[in-house]
């Protein structure tokens, strides 16, 4: 094969491979395509200038994606390490978070349900570890928006449940009689933050939780309203 057929068939294979890979290449890769493409073009044929400066444009384009990316990055990991270490300012507060276990201590617990929309009515069901139910808590308030009860760490005959961890559901129903779903929440005192995962952590009076599940912060000692089991 005559050496000008041969650095035809070079280029053009260059070419088709810089055309369909374009976007799986890096920077590097990518211009020693095109130098290579150049280094063996037939002298006596050579490259179209109008392509030529159509690669050199999505080399440019290329590169400035790079560039994009890396900054979006760098963006993205200084926000979220501005965020884990904001965190750890919560210490000490009182917060709300979305979940459907808590832990109780000596004294009460604060659960609580977000409505949205408007519903017939609703109630919360509490469990301990063995998934028995141990106490229903009416909820009065069926406005939209979070509220909380306070359960006083009784069962539904008057006596003291031990310590541990027991969960939630909520039982509620929508103005035509149907199912609704509302978000089980807890409140709870961050006794602290822990950076250890991809994700901080809050560590609660309640259990630990996703800084993601976090609905809200509060100034110490700040009670929700709310009832108690009967």
């Amino acid at each position: 094969m005559p050496i000008s057929a041969t650095n035809s068939v070079a280029s053009a294979a260059d070419t088709a491979s810089k055309t369909a890979k374009i976007n799986a290449l890096g920077q590097e890769q990518f211009l020693t395509l095109l130098i290579a493409q150049l280094k063996h073009q037939d002298p006596l044929n050579p490259s179209d200038p109008t392509e030529f400066t159509s690669q050199l444009a999505q080399y440019s384009q290329l590169e400035q994606l790079f560039n994009l990316n890396d900054s979006m990055s760098q963006l993205t990991a200084a926000a979220n390490s501005s965020e884990r270490y904001n965190a750890l300012g919560l210490i000490g507060q009182e917060v709300v978070v979305e979940g459907n276990t808590f832990a109780l201590g000596d004294g009460p617990a604060q659960v609580g349900y977000k409505i949205d929309g408007m519903v017939a009515g609703a109630s919360v069901t509490i469990k301990n570890s063995a998934g028995q139910t141990v106490a229903t808590l009416k909820a009065t308030d069926l406005s939209e928006g979070n509220h909380f009860l306070t359960w006083d760490g009784r069962d539904s005959n008057g006596n003291s449940m031990a310590p541990g961890t027991y969960s939630i559901s909520i039982n509620a129903t929508n103005m035509d009689g149907t199912n609704a779903t509302l978000t089980p929440l807890v409140h709870a005192q961050v006794t602290g933050i822990d950076l250890s995962g991809p994700e901080a952590r809050i560590i609660t009076s309640s259990g630990e939780y996703k800084i993601s599940a976090l609905y809200g912060a509060f100034v110490k000692n700040q009670n929700a309203t709310g009832n108690t089991s009967g």
